[in-house]
């Protein structure tokens, strides 16, 4: 991959925002940027020829007529029209797509996994996405899928796109390279990365075996949440999203294109690198963040507020306030509410959640949610903290306490998600997490006052 020769030679607007080991800052920023001198045109997008004999070429992520367009004008060395040919079908037999309801499976409860292990195989990317849940309907741009990946070998000569949807990417151990049209991001844990629909990229190892989570979003992209009352600080700062700098690859030799698109997948057969974006300006491009950066806020007197006040990124459905999906963090924070029962409380909600454990213990469930472990409450579906939780919180001294060393998250969806067979047959169901309540005792005893 051929970064920018020298950090000097990119475009001002890079220079002037700054750039650190080849990320841009800022969520949602017009950026422009080159990997070889004067690539990139000014005062136009598409002059009648380009310097070193470029294409112009624009993607677009929404609408023309979006209130905002999402788009960026690519100078490539090829037309994308020249990255795919004719088309054969495969099928990658993990990777599901909504509408996915198996008729022998049962999506209502309260489910919980421990991490799906590595087999031993030889899995990359494509192969080694595993989904557990789908909602909505991929046809109609509504809903959502949540997948595991088991990565241990790299892509070579091989790229991917997804036309369906933007993948929001949650590794969970080792370390990814994702090489894009308009640049290399890098991942680990404590880390996600978004990658638009319709990007093309390859997927290497740095550090494996790689396990993680991804959120496959088919609706409206994810966006920074409405701060209301917070203000304008704490939450995800928008600086602390990094969007890549210009890379390229001229590289010619035999090439697969692999594409998913309305829930299929597809190959087409290329003979060159299809990462041939020598310069772009706009604002659709793949960004990654460091979930370390995170602010949370919270209450500092009495009760537990709603989980809401962690999301770090929410994807809009057509109900105002209503998210086809948001991404919730729960990372170290203090804990000082007085005369509160702290833990989340019980409760049932018109929304579907799905939890995973980045690293250390989750504050409702001290055992069983381990790292790499997911767990599934469905919408309308009671749940709350287990016995050992609930007797620790009620009877806890209430100073300050940190809750230090953890951090899980949340995907959460208006719609209902439904097992894949995958999911409730092969993945590590905990078939006794329900009993995780029983235990739970009756104290009522009707005396005026007693607490």
């Amino acid at each position: 991959m051929n970064r920018p020769i020298d950090p000097h030679q990119l475009t001002q607007a890079a220079t002037a925002t700054g750039t650190t080991e080849g990320y841009m800052p800022g969520w949602g920023n017009d950026f422009e940027t080159e990997a070889l001198p004067g690539a990139l045109p000014q005062g136009m997008n598409s002059p009648q020829k380009c310097n070193y004999g470029l294409y112009g070429e624009q993607l677009s992520g929404t609408a023309f007529t979006a209130t905002r367009p999402e788009r960026t004008w690519c100078y490539r060395i090829r037309p994308s029209v020249k990255h795919s040919h004719r088309f054969e079908k495969i099928d990658l037999p993990y990777w599901k797509s909504a509408p996915c309801i198996d008729p022998d499976v049962i999506s209502l409860g309260q489910y919980r996994w421990d991490p799906v292990a590595h087999s031993g195989a030889g899995l990359t990317w494509l192969t080694g996405m595993r989904t557990m849940t789908t909602a909505g309907d991929v046809n109609t741009q509504v809903g959502m899928a949540s997948h595991i990946y088991l990565v241990t070998e790299s892509m070579v000569d091989d790229y991917f796109f997804s036309a369906d949807s933007e993948l929001l990417v949650v590794p969970q151990e080792g370390r990814l390279r994702f090489a894009t049209e308009l640049g290399i991001i890098d991942v680990e844990p404590k880390e996600i990365a978004i990658l638009p629909r319709g990007l093309v990229y390859r997927v290497e190892v740095l550090e494996g075996p790689c396990r993680g989570f991804v959120c496959e979003n088919y609706g409206q992209k994810f966006e920074l949440p409405g701060r209301g009352p917070i203000g304008a600080n704490c939450m995800a700062n928008p600086r602390d999203f990094k969007s890549p700098v210009a890379a390229f690859e001229d590289r010619e030799a035999p090439s697969t294109v692999t594409v998913k698109w309305c829930g299929q997948f597809h190959t087409t057969k290329i003979g060159h690198s299809p990462l041939d974006v020598v310069a772009w300006h706009g604002n659709y491009a793949p960004v990654k963040y460091d979930l370390r950066t995170y602010c949370p806020v919270g209450a500092i007197l009495f009760d537990h507020p709603d989980p809401s006040i962690f999301t770090v990124l929410t994807a809009p459905s057509g109900v105002p306030g209503t998210a086809n999906i948001d991404f919730v963090l729960f990372r170290e924070r203090w804990m000082v509410m007085e005369d509160t029962f702290r833990p989340p409380w019980y409760h049932k909600n018109i929304m579907s959640e799905l939890m995973g454990n980045i690293y250390g213990q989750y504050d409702a469930k001290p055992q069983g949610f381990v790292p790499g472990g997911m767990s599934l409450h469905n919408m309308m579906l009671p749940h709350g903290p287990d016995k050992e939780a609930f007797e620790k919180a009620s009877n806890a001294n209430l100073g300050p306490d940190k809750l230090d060393q953890t951090m899980s998250f949340m995907f959460e969806t208006r719609f209902p998600q439904h097992l894949t067979e995958f999911a409730a047959k092969e993945a590590p169901l905990q078939d006794d997490y329900i009993d995780c309540w029983t235990s739970l005792e009756k104290k009522f005893d009707g005396t005026p006052g007693k607490k």
